[in-house]
């Protein structure tokens, strides 16, 4: 089992070394069974603070809020360049980026934990959380938060979307990059991009902005195969809002059918981010179903 171990410059966050020797970084508050929480893209840990998320469920379970690879306190596939950019990407060579790497994340956070863990993914992290089921025997549960899968005839994004994101970042216009994810991929209203933008995060997400590219990249390359979760019997809430974009609902159900032991719940009247828009609903689904007899 990974051990945690604190970073060495001190403060509330700690970091575990995973399988390629990244330090990623989580947040560890409250007590009680722990709950891992993975953000989605253009997010740090700190997204679960906008609507008091994290603080609600400390109040119930050990929270370890986790920053994925490239973003917030977390490493990266190589050492940054004095302009604050990894080496590689700054170069313009991404070969060393593997969306694999990133499940493997998830997998040596839970794995630094002494009890089972229930693993809670929203958006791109909901997609790690279920690769990271398959790497690691420390499950208690798992809840997914509308994986960006696609299915039959869907697109993650265009090609034309993601060539204008690498447009700006290359003209050094991140903020541009983060709001046209936000608004062509994650199809958030406006509310909720100005929710985030004013976020105490913000810049720091704007610093990061060569992650939601690659990450994007390489999530629209996945292939869902359902014989790989034929076997996973870890307890599955699988969470969809009712107003979602078409691909990111239509996704739920194959998802379900391939677990053998799994469940969906519609948020009737929100859409893809149900944390910000109905926290007191998104909380109370979460809960029931951890503390769920199985």
């Amino acid at each position: 089992m990974a051990e945690a171990t604190p970073p060495d410059t001190g403060g509330n966050m700690e970091t575990v070394t995973s399988a390629d020797g990244t330090e990623i970084a989580f947040e560890r508050t409250g007590g009680g069974p722990p709950l891992v929480l993975v953000h989605g893209g253009v997010c740090d840990h700190r997204f679960w603070e906008l609507s008091d998320v994290r603080a609600t469920f400390a109040g119930h379970f050990t929270v370890y809020a986790m920053d994925c690879r490239g973003v917030g306190e977390s490493g990266d596939v190589t050492e940054r360049s004095s302009a604050g950019q990894p080496e590689a990407y700054a170069s313009g060579d991404a070969d060393e980026y593997d969306l694999k790497r990133e499940f493997e994340d998830v997998a040596a956070v839970v794995e630094s934990i002494d009890d089972p863990v229930t693993l809670l993914g929203h958006s791109s992290g909901a997609l790690l959380s279920l690769e990271a089921a398959l790497r690691t025997d420390n499950l208690h549960k798992l809840v997914l938060y509308e994986p960006p899968i696609t299915f039959d005839d869907h697109k993650l994004y265009s090609d034309a979307v993601l060539a204008k994101m690498n447009r700006l970042l290359d003209d050094g216009e991140n903020e541009k990059v983060l709001v046209l994810f936000l608004q062509e991929i994650a199809q958030s209203t406006q509310e909720e991009i100005e929710t985030q933008r004013s976020a105490p995060d913000w810049q720091d997400l704007v610093d990061a902005a060569h992650v939601w590219p690659r990450s994007l990249s390489a999530i629209g390359g996945y292939e869902f195969d359902a014989a790989r979760f034929a076997d996973m019997t870890t307890p599955t809430l699988l969470l969809s809002g009712s107003e979602s974009p078409p691909l990111l609902k239509d996704a739920t159900a194959p998802v379900n059918d391939a677990l053998p032991n799994s469940r969906i719940v519609t948020l009737d009247g929100h859409a893809h981010e149900a944390m910000l828009t109905g926290p007191d609903r998104f909380i109370e689904e979460a809960i029931a179903f951890i503390r769920e007899e199985n």
